[in-house]
């Protein structure tokens, strides 16, 4: 998850679709330049040691002016963690 912030931050995009599972990873992804991300809080996490295949981490990503907070599903593909989706 904080790979994944820091990506969003810096505007990484090949590295946002490279941890984003396939089977829900978008074809393409455009981020906003004008968003500026001020700073990650994580809420709180289930799973997600070496042990375990799934987990979610609650978070909230703060930015001049807001923040978006989510509680998010991962899963491992090929041994690797990867972006699922929000969990509703």
């Amino acid at each position: 998850m904080r790979s994944r912030y820091t990506a969003f931050v810096v505007g990484d995009t090949p590295y946002l679709l490279r941890t984003w599972h396939s089977t829900t990873r978008p074809p393409q992804l455009e981020l906003s330049p004008n968003i500026r991300w001020t700073g990650l809080e994580i809420l709180a996490t289930t799973d997600g040691t070496p042990f375990h295949t799934e987990g979610t981490v609650s978070f909230r990503a703060n930015y001049r002016g807001g923040s978006q907070q989510e509680n998010s599903s991962f899963t491992r593909e090929n041994g690797d963690w990867k972006y699922v989706a929000p969990v509703r």
